[in-house]
């Protein structure tokens, strides 16, 4: 399982970290905003609920699940 991150999108509202801390993470940027990055390369499906929990509730909707 892997998740694709728009990042021309991304706000930094910080949802998904709220949602799976254990997979994003937003870092404060100089520029523009803040951005999300992921911070697990590979996602262990015990973590699913907390990433569709994250994609479900982005507020802009940048993030999206491709099953392997």
């Amino acid at each position: 399982m892997r998740v694709r991150i728009d990042r021309d999108l991304c706000q930094g509202h910080a949802v998904c970290q709220m949602e799976a801390p254990e997979i994003f993470r937003v870092r404060e940027r100089a520029e523009d905003h803040d951005q999300v990055e992921q911070i697990l390369p590979e996602i262990p499906e015990a973590l699913r609920t907390k990433l569709e929990a994250a994609v479900r509730y982005c507020p802009n909707r940048v993030l999206s699940i491709e099953d392997d």
